[in-house]
Order: C-alpha cells, then sequence, then structure tokens
C-alpha cells in the first residue's frame, strides 16, 4: 500500500493524483456546503412524496397534497370566466350605444374587443387596424356604411355582401365596360382623379368626364363625390382609396369592379363578442 502524499508547504494530504508533477489538495469540503447538499437531499424527497413528482405509466405519482397546479389555473379560468359572466350578461341586455354610459361595463368592452380583434380580425384589416389595399382603414374618418356605433356593429354583425346572412350590407357597383365606351372611361377616370386634388395625365378629360360623372356615378357617389352611406358608396373626393390608387387603377375600377366580402360575425361569435367589437372598433379614433 502507498504512502500518502502530504504537501511541503501546506501540510495537507494530497488525492494521489499528479499531473505534470501537479499535485491536487485533498481539503475537506467546507461544513456549510456539506450541510446544504445534505439538507436539498431531503427536501428533494419530502417533496416527491408531497407534490406529484415521479413519471409513471399512467402518469406522475399525485403525491400526498394531492396538489395540481394545472387545476389551480383551470380554477382561476373558472373564477375569471364566472366574473366575466355577470358582465356578458350586462353586455347582452344593454343596447350598443349605452355600453359607454357604464365606465366599468365600457373599460371590460374595449378589452374584450380588443382580443376579439386580435383573433378574428387583424388578417384583413391589420394588427393596428389600418388595413391594407382592399380593406379597410378603422382608424380614420372614412366610412363606407357609416361610423356611428350601431352602424359599426351592423356591419360586423351582419357583414358585408356575405350571402349567408340576410340582413347583410349589399351594394354593388355595376361594370361600366359594358355601358360606357373606353374614352369615356378615361374621361371618368381623370375627373375622379381631380375630385381628390390630384392631376390626370391628360387635364383636357376632365371636363367631359365631369359629364359622364354626373350621368352615370353621381346617383351613388354624391354630386361632389363626397359618396353615400346609405349604398356603401366611397368618398372619391379626398384621398383615401380602398382598392385603387392611380388613375389607370380607376379606370380598371370603373370598366370591371372589385367587390370585397366581409363575413357576418354575429352567429359566429355571438352577441356580447360583436357588441365589444363594435365599441372597440368605435373607439379607435376615427367613430362618428
Amino acid at each position: 500500500m502507498s504512502e500518502k502524499h502530504i504537501d511541503d508547504v501546506s501540510g495537507v494530504e494530497t488525492t494521489g493524483h499528479v499531473w505534470d508533477g501537479i499535485r491536487e489538495l485533498n481539503n475537506p469540503l467546507p461544513r456549510w456546503w456539506l450541510w446544504t447538499f445534505y439538507l436539498s437531499i431531503i427536501w428533494a424527497i419530502v417533496y416527491m412524496f408531497l407534490y406529484p413528482a415521479v413519471p409513471w405509466f399512467g402518469g406522475a405519482t399525485k403525491g400526498y397534497l394531492g396538489y395540481s397546479s394545472r387545476a389551480e389555473v383551470a380554477a382561476d379560468l373558472a373564477d375569471a370566466k364566472a366574473a366575466q359572466g355577470v358582465l356578458l350578461e350586462k353586455i347582452a341586455a344593454t343596447p350598443v350605444e349605452d355600453i359607454a354610459k357604464d365606465q366599468e361595463l365600457l373599460q371590460f368592452a374595449i378589452a374584450g374587443g380588443s382580443a376579439a380583434f386580435k383573433v378574428n380580425c387583424i388578417q384583413c384589416h391589420g394588427s393596428g387596424a389600418a388595413g391594407a389595399k382592399g380593406y379597410p382603414n378603422l382608424n380614420d374618418d372614412d366610412w363606407l356604411w357609416g361610423g356611428t356605433i350601431d352602424q359599426i356593429y351592423q356591419t360586423i354583425a351582419h357583414g358585408i355582401r356575405y350571402d349567408q346572412d340576410d340582413d347583410t350590407r349589399v351594394s354593388e357597383m355595376p361594370a361600366f365596360g359594358e355601358m360606357l365606351e373606353p374614352e369615356q372611361i378615361n374621361e371618368a377616370a381623370a375627373y375622379v382623379v381631380s375630385l381628390s386634388g390630384g392631376t390626370p395625365k391628360d387635364p383636357s378629360l376632365v371636363e367631359a368626364g365631369g359629364t359622364v360623372f354626373a350621368e352615370n356615378c353621381a346617383v351613388c357617389h354624391g354630386e361632389t363625390g363626397e359618396g353615400l352611406q346609405e349604398f356603401g358608396a366611397p368618398r372619391l373626393s379626398d384621398g383615401i382609396w380602398l382598392k385603387v390608387n392611380s388613375e389607370a387603377e380607376i379606370a380598371q375600377q370603373i370598366r370591371n369592379p372589385k367587390h370585397g366580402v366581409m363575413p357576418a360575425w354575429l352567429g359566429r361569435l355571438g352577441e356580447p363578442t360583436v357588441k365589444q367589437l363594435a365599441v372597440f372598433v368605435h373607439t379607435l379614433g376615427g367613430g362618428q
């Protein structure tokens, strides 16, 4: 049996290992560290018996206390739903225009509407409700069907050109390519550009385009292009465009118009959620 090696400088026994002439001192571990280590082992054993811990064939062991974090979360969610249920019932029984009169109900509706918007509406209108080409911006004052809270509710509830809802909003711009000559369409497009302060490629077409517009377009879009919300006809005298933004695209829209479809959400989401959505959209800044 080899004799223990004692370090000459410190007088401490070494481990007996040697690396390139270097030896490692065999100092004992600090007592505080050892006690912490032993207590950790004891705590782990106690925890294993008290709480779900050991994986088994049918799931983890249940533990003596029967605690479950999932069950706790489920109970919290149930309590939250119960608390919400009172306010949801109140929203369902309150006319949408009166929700803003109750501050607690208004705050709840805005929060709920914001959540519902993120799940159901951002795909078309964007996360900030700024819209995109063909999808309306909900932050401005340009409303096709009106921006009062009742009108917004009607639009969300029954949709636009949604053939599965009898109360859906319906308006279709006719294809004037079948009724007007190509030159007349170009004239009308030039006139529409001028309505919003733009300069058409050929300004000489504007005067004739005004006549074409008055005879064919003013009945829906108004004599000065201010639009008519009763028909869902957009305003043409501002710089906000839904589907087009150039003279060529305006001419194409006159020739063969695009018609968007918005689904009816009442049957999918229910009365309280649709009311919350209407309240939320109304508060974005563009509501009338």
